[in-house]
């Protein structure tokens, strides 16, 4: 499968710039795992649980809505959750009609989400994959424009405006940790950094699409189940990333589902930061000790996701 060569750092960084004015720059908080209970290691948390639509998804959706030319009949998405919201959020801030189809495993926190957002919204069939059928079927219907969750250039050159960010806030580190679903995010921050430091790629174990793809040459369908299914639990990578993750990302790390929930809790309670289950995927990876760092070594997580109900105010 060749690389994608027009996924480029130059084509990123001019990405950046076009969605600049839309996105926030989010921020870094440093801690240490000695706050967690661990041997004292100083980590970099880069927050993008804090981006619009409460994901780095809208990256790439603004990516998409400012790039290609849109039909009357607006743009469709097929989404766990939060690239639906992202699209939704997008094509509300610049006026374009948006349908968005989600599977029923999809959280609460994100189909209100979704609904506040004005666009039009079906739910359809258990997982991501069947809301993708469905919202192809009517994407031949509409004439609507398909803005995919990860499997497209303009996706990927969005989210690798992530990688930009990092760069320029942790010049310093030697190890980047990045959950994986789609590979719509990993796929752009390796074609970002090409190898100038150590990508891991953190899954669920009851969805280790990356893992299976690596292990077998190729994408392959994987098993979609666990705590954080409505946002790392597609069927299959992405073909576009594929290359790039063999070429860039060092290698795959699983945890288990009560990695992720004491990833939360842990972030939550010591940090007050918001993570859904696939926004505290990396994180979990290094607090059970998955990922165990070599001495010296600088490390950042990104914190990609906080669409949850988990935290209530009364």
């Amino acid at each position: 499968m060749p690389l994608d060569t027009s996924i480029t750092p130059d084509r990123i960084a001019e990405t950046e710039r076009l969605i600049r004015p839309h996105v926030r720059h989010t921020p870094v908080v440093r801690v240490d795992l000695a706050e967690f209970g661990r041997e004292p290691r100083p980590v970099a948390l880069k927050l993008e649980c804090l981006q619009h639509s409460g994901s780095f998804k809208a990256r790439g959706a603004f990516a998409n809505l400012l790039t290609r030319a849109i039909p009357p009949s607006g743009v469709v998405a097929a989404s766990g959750g939060n690239h639906g919201t992202a699209v939704a959020y997008a094509a509300m801030r610049l006026g374009v009609p948006a349908t968005i189809f989600l599977p029923n495993v999809t959280s609460p926190s994100k189909v209100e989400r979704i609904k506040s957002y004005a666009a039009k919204l079906v739910v359809a069939g258990e997982r991501y994959d069947d809301a993708l059928t469905a919202s192809q079927a009517f994407v031949r219907e509409s004439g609507a424009l398909a803005v995919h969750a990860f499997d497209q250039p303009e996706t990927l050159l969005g989210q690798g405006t992530v990688g930009c960010e990092v760069d320029a806030d942790l010049p310093d580190i030697d190890t980047l940790l990045v959950a994986v679903g789609g590979g719509g995010l990993i796929g752009g921050i390796a074609a970002w950094f090409r190898g100038r430091i150590r990508i891991i790629a953190v899954e669920p174990e009851g969805s280790p699409t990356l893992w299976r793809a690596l292990k077998a040459g190729e994408p392959v369908d994987a098993e979609t189940d666990g705590i954080a299914a409505d946002s790392l639990a597609p069927k299959r990578v992405g073909n576009i990333m594929f290359p790039i993750a063999q070429a860039y990302v060092e290698r795959v790390v699983l945890v288990t589902d009560d990695d992720i929930r004491a990833a939360q809790l842990a972030l939550w309670d010591k940090v007050r930061v918001v993570a859904e289950p696939g926004g505290a995927a990396a994180f979990g990876a290094l607090l059970s000790g998955k990922y165990a760092p070599a001495p010296g070594e600088r490390v950042a997580v990104l914190v990609c996701g906080a669409n949850t109900t988990a935290v209530r105010f009364d």
